[in-house]
């Protein structure tokens, strides 16, 4: 198993320099934000440290050999939109970069995309299933015929400052269930999140067991619950100011559990911190402070 990140915390460094720093920082792998370039879209998305939509043959082949060169591999490239947006011209769009990703993916010979299934926020599960029924196995399809996997991270995204009212129906255990169901391919999985199963009172260890063979990659990120917020505001409180992200070790996760589950699993690949904690952000030093911090925590338990 290897320690990686996701680059989108460090928006302001060219992947060169990141690269340099995050092998000298003990990390051995990086899952690369592809957004659109110039698109910032929301808190933590807009991140372009690969241009998917200019790459070619020649450009891939020296990100692979600058890689090399620092004994680095990229786990996955990551973009994180709606796919399911109710606006077709929005949804077009997104689904259409996602399509350069997986491009790019098969010309950096990376083996994975992470991203979301999305959600129509004004429909409940059961009709954004329908929807997803409809959209997303040509999808998957695309990205297997060119030797790619689908991970989909298993995040709501109900937040204010995101996409109100949600905007990604693959949050749990049940509807992974029937994700699978209607798209059975083996190339389609799951970016597992702890922390997002944490905020929902879903134990975050158990699912491992069941959905071992969906699981392709892996995020490190906590959970804070503000039990003081969490009385005052309730679990429906505007804003969720009870759910706090933090790094690995600073919240609820119980890592020495969760790494012993994946192990147990046969899980063999990436833990890639992810860097949302507030509490380490506002200079490229506090970010990486962040992340030395999360290195330190989950460094004992990568062999």
């Amino acid at each position: 198993m290897k320690l990686g990140l996701m680059t989108a915390a460090l928006p302001k460094m060219e992947l060169p320099e990141l690269a340099a720093w995050a092998a000298e920082s003990g990390f051995g792998m990086l899952e690369v934000a592809c957004w659109p370039v110039g698109k910032k879209d929301r808190r933590y998305g807009g991140v372009s440290h690969v241009d998917v939509a200019n790459l070619d043959a020649g450009q891939a082949k020296q990100i692979r050999a600058m890689l090399g060169r620092f004994g680095l591999d990229i786990s996955s490239l990551g973009y994180y939109p709606n796919p399911l947006n109710p606006d077709q011209a929005h949804r077009e769009e997104v689904i259409g970069h996602l399509k350069k990703v997986i491009n790019a993916a098969a010309l950096l010979e990376v083996g994975i995309v992470g991203t979301f299934v999305g959600a129509d926020q004004t429909k409940g599960a059961e009709a954004n299933l329908e929807e997803f029924a409809r959209v997303w196995p040509s999808i998957v399809k695309y990205a297997g015929e060119r030797g790619i996997k689908i991970a989909i991270e298993n995040c709501p995204m109900l937040w204010p400052d995101t996409w109100p009212g949600g905007s990604n129906v693959a949050y749990s255990p049940t509807i992974w269930r029937r994700m699978f169901e209607i798209v059975p391919d083996d190339n389609f999985g799951l970016n597992y999140d702890p922390s997002h199963l944490i905020w929902q009172f879903i134990d975050e260890v158990r699912p491992i067991a069941e959905f071992k063979d969906r699981i392709f990659h892996v995020h490190a990120k906590d959970l804070e619950i503000d039990r003081e917020m969490l009385y005052q505001d309730g679990v429906l409180g505007c804003g969720f100011r009870w759910e706090i992200p933090r790094l690995p070790g600073l919240g609820e996760v119980r890592w020495d559990r969760f790494l012993a589950a994946l192990y147990a699993a046969g899980y063999d690949f990436v833990v890639s911190v992810e860097h949302e904690d507030a509490a380490f952000e506002g200079t490229e030093e506090l970010v990486k402070r962040g992340f030395y911090l999360a290195r330190d925590v989950l460094a004992p338990y990568i062999v």
